[in-house]
């Protein structure tokens, strides 16, 4: 993947390779780069990534996953990847591919023990995210999704930067205190020329066993007006339950149909979209 078109740095840089922010691996050819995001921690962004990324594949995509949450890497154990190592062939890092077929690449995976701590400064962080991107041998993708950390710090700057992200989803929950930290990251693609896809609000609702009556425990009108005022789309509301809190502790089972269907949407709008 090297157009330009595509690229963040488009008309911000010379048509130099040499000078180009952008480093690609030859070796690969990414259809379109997802940034899952949220500016906020705890609102489930990697749970979404995991969602997203198995109902991608589920529609028959070749998908990848990097996690660029270098400092509290999540992904490895959504993904049911524990106690498995990625490695270094003497040319590239060779990611780890799950039971149906989702590439994977994570510092933990690269780390003798996923609980040694990462201890780098904010540079170091942002050149090792690069790194996980081009020095992977990913081959031929469909979607890349990386699963970017909270905040709008080093490492969202460099994955908006210096990799050619399609779009980004953002990933939110329904308080007025997170929509105005989300709006932070909006805004910080926006100044960057990277789209955002829309967004995913998890813990939305929780629905009552007994009537199937959504409870939402905040208000609907703060939803609405962050969308309004943003102009976003929302791609798709998530339940607070234990069918989605369980994928942590014991992977992506079966899932509801409700739950599917709103997955569907998520993916579809994903699918659908076009810089």
């Amino acid at each position: 993947m090297g157009n330009c078109e595509s690229c963040p740095s488009k008309n911000s840089c010379s048509s130099n390779a040499d000078t180009c922010g952008v480093k690609n691996n030859p070796n690969n050819n990414i259809k379109k780069i997802i940034g899952v995001m949220s500016g906020k921690g705890g609102v489930g962004k990697s749970t979404v990534t995991t969602l997203l990324a198995k109902r991608l594949t589920k529609k028959g995509y070749n998908v990848g996953i990097l996690d660029a949450d270098v400092t509290g890497p999540s992904i490895p154990r959504l993904m049911r990847l524990d106690g498995i190592q990625a490695y270094h062939d003497g040319n590239c890092i060779l990611p780890v591919i799950t039971e149906d077929g989702i590439k994977v690449i994570s510092l933990n995976l690269l780390l003798d023990s996923e609980t040694a701590p990462v201890i780098w400064r904010g540079p170091m962080v942002g050149g090792v995210v690069q790194q996980l991107y081009s020095d992977v041998l990913w081959g031929e993708l469909d979607y890349l999704l990386i699963d970017m950390p909270p905040g709008t710090g080093d490492v969202a700057l460099t994955v908006m930067q210096s990799i050619p992200i399609t779009g980004i989803v953002m990933v939110s929950i329904p308080q007025n205190l997170v929509s105005m930290i989300v709006s932070k990251a909006v805004n910080m693609a926006e100044q960057l020329n990277v789209p955002v896809i829309g967004i995913v609000e998890n813990m939305s609702y929780i629905e009552c066993p007994s009537c199937s009556e959504k409870i939402r425990m905040f208000s609907d009108k703060s939803l609405g007006d962050f969308l309004a005022k943003h102009k976003l789309n929302l791609l798709g509301e998530l339940p607070m339950s234990k069918e989605v809190i369980s994928i942590s502790e014991d992977g992506l089972t079966e899932l509801s149909e409700d739950l599917e269907s709103i997955l569907d949407g998520i993916a579809r709008e994903v699918e659908n979209f076009e810089v």
